[in-house]
């Protein structure tokens, strides 16, 4: 063995040399083209105005811009293809074409024109020396030019005095600015979504032109807003919403001949339903039609029955046509058209969880029934079950310490269930009533089983496209379950004494009825590369009406001395646990973006209870938190598993309940930014981030003063960890790969906190005593993170 270690040490030196070399050889770009060729390797444009300088290089055309001076894009092409003939990895160095240089520098010069600078003139230049090239564009952009007056050409009066009326609220044009063609081109898209927002249904883009008088002196301009009437009409017309018909077809393939269909013959408050598949209902469809009888045409009614249409989950294509009227009064009748799609799906789905110390293997079969009661209900019932492994045995599940299992059903109803109208509840978005029941069993060798059924009734709507909520009115919860340790050995006695606070909350039968309530705000924007807040605040209040009943029952308990309250023989838990998540994001220009995160939360125990159930407390680590640890391994506060539980068997029989706690605070910094335009079909994007937090104790009663919150110590109780990132973003979701280092671990005392010089200087050493101290945990200092999606 010793040998093989330094036959590997030997050649692990040569081995990355060489990978360098071939990196730096593949850097080397024009080894890879034409003698008669050159590679862009600079872009400069002089002379544009500052305000402009940075647009006007997006007008450069794309395959002669430069590689960026410390990119690896080019390299990792060539290196790949050099190697393995593919051009699935990186982008090929930019070669020089005259034509896409002249293209560009007629872009550029219409780019300055558009912004006023009618007078704009630029050259180009090229400079080649060893077939590398650089391309110079000198503009002369001229005096710029500016709006002496705006006037309205507008023949249709009443349609003039619409535009005037909203066009304060959108409008770019001011007498006296800058000449800007964009500025126009807004101005008319907003008249014609303005127009068709306001009855008339016939209007079009074209009727909106510009006229531009340039001949006034001291460069300016008058620009005359031009609308013009239909061809020999005297008005725009402006029309209302007629019967509206709704047609079902009767299969997932659509209609069959739309000439011999037969229409309901029955109309309800101006609409026709005909549902030609008989499996909808009438009232769950047309809730969602907000094209109403007599209205005046609007076309965000229009996008806002399409896109609640959709939401209901039922259909797979909608299309909204309109006839109009044939007394050729100003009438427009819409026609609706959906085609259902599939209605039950059965999806089979694995899942192997693996980090550097556990692996596990999960299999779960979801079934779908999109429309079980003929009104969009969706009805998913779900049978799932999973074991979770040490590693490091003689084969991979070979001490598997963890078996769970689980039974779900869960039925949303696509509006709320409530016994008063909400007019226009499904504007912003579609609300939904979901009725949950599911039952969970765990068990952990040798140490407990346990079983929790859960029920609930939650209402979910959207108040604005950036304001959700969540209303659980009723949450009923039923815990059972044992320890599996024989407490008359004196090793069972032990591993009690080690952690009786969390032992004795899985011990425990008790039940829960309580209320649940979130908010989130700017979580349409998580996608977006802007500058927001984003923020999600949540609470968990329970016990309190229990609580009610049982006081005017007359009774008195004393819940520190183990007399609680009861409801049907079972002790009732009353707490609450507010968490919130806060987030800044800053966006760096291209796809590159800042992050900050705050998140913190804590359950508090009071009334009828002396502690919050087990499922209820906070974890650290993992791959969405402290990213150097691996989830449930850091903390609470300053915990040492060597010294609170001296066994090896007690600590393997513990792993992953110890650590646990009643409040969690935990704060992220991360940098994203691209790394590959192109990785195997895909963009790759990196990642450096910073994490830090911990979990604490708070309820009186644990053995353990190391592990409670102290804010004069909370320096010296964070977990700090840095790391990189790899995204695999293949658009419609993201591979992630995170790599965590430990800077800080809050387990030791005083410098030894800072494990980072360790690392750097005695690693082994380090992680042989630890090894010994603490078996069968092992010391790591990088964690492996695998998921799916962003972090946050």
């Amino acid at each position: 063995m010793k040998a093989y270690l330094d036959f590997k040490k030997k050649r692990k030196f040569p081995a990355i040399l060489l990978l360098i070399i071939l990196f730096v050889t593949a850097c080397s770009s024009t080894k890879y083209i034409q003698d008669y060729q050159s590679i862009v390797k600079k872009v400069e444009i002089d002379s544009v105005p500052k305000p402009f300088s940075e647009e006007s290089l997006n007008y450069v055309q794309k395959d002669i811009r430069p590689a960026p001076k410390f990119g690896i894009n080019v390299g990792l092409y060539n290196l790949f293809y050099g190697l393995f003939k593919t051009k699935s990895v990186g982008t090929p160095a930019p070669i020089l074409d005259s034509a896409l240089v002249e293209i560009s520098r007629a872009q550029i010069e219409k780019f300055l024109v558009s912004k006023g600078y009618f007078k704009a003139k630029v050259q180009s230049k090229i400079n080649i020396k060893g077939q590398r090239a650089e391309i110079f564009f000198k503009a002369n952009p001229g005096v710029p030019f500016y709006v002496n007056k705006f006037n309205y050409d507008i023949a249709d009066s009443t349609l003039k005095q619409v535009y005037l009326d909203t066009k304060g609220s959108f409008t770019h044009l001011k007498d006296g600015m800058q000449y800007d063609d964009d500025s126009l081109v807004y101005e008319r898209e907003k008249i014609y979504e303005v127009m068709k927002q306001n009855g008339y249904f016939d209007f079009l883009r074209p009727y909106i032109k510009y006229s531009v008088d340039s001949n006034l002196n001291n460069n300016k301009v008058n620009v005359t807003v031009l609308v013009d009437n239909p061809e020999g009409k005297d008005a725009h017309p402006v029309y209302t919403i007629g019967e509206t018909n709704i047609l079902i077809a009767p299969t997932t393939n659509g209609f069959p001949n739309m000439d011999t269909l037969k229409l309901n013959p029955r109309i309800n408050r101006g609409i026709r339903f005909t549902d030609l598949s008989k499996r909808f209902r009438r009232n769950p469809v047309v809730r969602y039609d907000f094209l109403k009888l007599n209205d005046l045409y609007d076309l965000r009614n229009e996008t806002l029955t399409y896109d609640r249409l959709y939401e209901l989950n039922v259909f797979k294509n909608v299309k909204i046509d309109y006839l109009k009227a044939k007394d050729s009064s100003n009438v427009v009748e819409p026609v609706i058209r959906l085609i259902p799609q599939k209605r039950m799906s059965n999806r089979i789905e694995g899942e192997v969880p693996f980090n550097a110390g556990t692996v596990g293997f999960s299999l779960s079969n979801t079934y779908t029934n999109n429309n079980i009661f003929r009104g969009a209900e969706r009805l998913e019932f779900q049978v799932k079950g999973g074991l979770q492994s040490r590693i490091g045995g003689s084969t991979l599940f070979s001490d598997v310490y963890q078996r769970d299992f689980s039974l779900s059903a869960n039925l949303a109803v696509p509006r709320l269930l409530i016994p008063f109208n909400i007019p226009m509840m499904g504007k912003n978005g579609m609300p939904f009533t979901t009725f949950s029941t599911s039952y969970v069993y765990s068990l952990q060798k040798g140490f407990f089983n346990r079983k929790v059924f859960l029920n609930s009734i939650t209402y979910d709507w959207v108040e604005t496209k950036s304001k959700l909520h969540s209303l659980t009115p009723l949450n009923f919860e039923y815990r059972f379950g044992g320890l599996l340790i024989d407490t008359t050995t004196p090793e069972g006695q032990a591993l009690i004494a080690a952690n009786s606070y969390n032992i004795k909350l899985l011990d425990r039968k008790d039940i829960t009825l309580g209320v649940k309530y979130t908010y989130t705000q700017n979580a349409n924007k998580l996608l977006q590369n802007n500058d927001f807040l984003y923020f999600r605040g949540n609470i968990d209040l329970a016990g309190n009406l229990l609580q009610g009943i049982s006081l005017i029952g007359g009774g008195k308990h004393d819940p520190r001395a183990g007399d609680f309250a009861k409801v049907l023989g079972l002790p009732y838990n009353q707490y609450v646990r507010p968490e919130v998540d806060l987030r800044w994001y800053k966006g760096l220009g291209g796809i590159k973006q800042f992050v900050a995160r705050l998140n913190a939360g804590i359950g508090y125990a009071y009334g009828n209870s002396t502690a919050i159930p087990f499922e209820k407390l906070f974890f650290a680590g993992g791959s969405n938190g402290v990213r150097a640890w691996q989830a449930r391994t850091l903390g609470p506060g300053n915990y040492n598993r060597a010294l609170r539980i001296p066994t090896e068997e007690a600590r393997r029989t513990l792993y992953g309940i110890d650590q646990l706690g009643q409040m969690h605070i935990e704060a992220n910094l991360e940098y994203r930014y691209k790394l590959l335009n192109k990785f195997f079909g895909a963009q790759l994007k990196g990642a450096v981030f910073v994490d830090a937090g911990n979990v604490w104790n708070i309820s009186p009663g644990n053995p353990q003063p190391e592990t409670y919150f102290r804010l004069n110590s909370l320096g010296n109780q964070l977990g700090i960890g840095t790391g990189v990132g790899f995204r695999y973003d293949v658009d419609y979701f993201v591979f992630r790969f995170d790599v965590g280092l430990k800077l800080k671990d809050p387990q030791f005392n005083g410098s030894e906190q800072w494990v980072i010089s360790k690392y750097l200087s005695g690693a082994g050493a380090f992680k042989a005593d630890y090894s010994a101290s603490h078996s069968p945990d092992t010391y790591r200092f990088i964690q492996y993170n695998f998921g799916i999606g962003l972090p946050f």
